[in-house]
């Protein structure tokens, strides 16, 4: 079974929160990393199997889509299978706080 990654990008903490809520209720992922960005741009990568890391995206995308006012997402991504040197370099991998959680 592949391993993917997931990030998405958002204006706004609350929308963020809501993102990273729905994909962790809608697929069997675990939330590795998340970042604060300029101006008020938020970033949580999610991963687990593949299958499971597209379900929890289209989720959290929706979720945002759905909330009232400026929430948006900016930018997501999903990366299949990324290569050990991505996950080396990058802030993908799991972390002591999310390793309890891993998938």
């Amino acid at each position: 079974m592949g391993m993917a990654v997931g990030m998405i990008e958002t204006v706004g903490y609350p929308s963020v929160l809501a993102a990273s809520d729905a994909m962790l209720k809608a697929g069997r992922v675990a939330l590795v990393n998340y970042e604060s960005c300029a101006s008020g741009r938020y970033m949580v990568s999610i991963r687990g199997p593949v299958s499971e890391v597209r379900s929890a995206m289209e989720a959290g995308i929706e979720r945002v889509k759905a909330m009232p006012g400026d929430a948006e997402v900016v930018t997501h991504v999903i990366i299949p299978n990324p290569p050990d040197n991505l996950e080396a370099v990058l802030p993908i991998g799991y972390t002591a706080l999310a390793e309890p959680f891993r998938i």
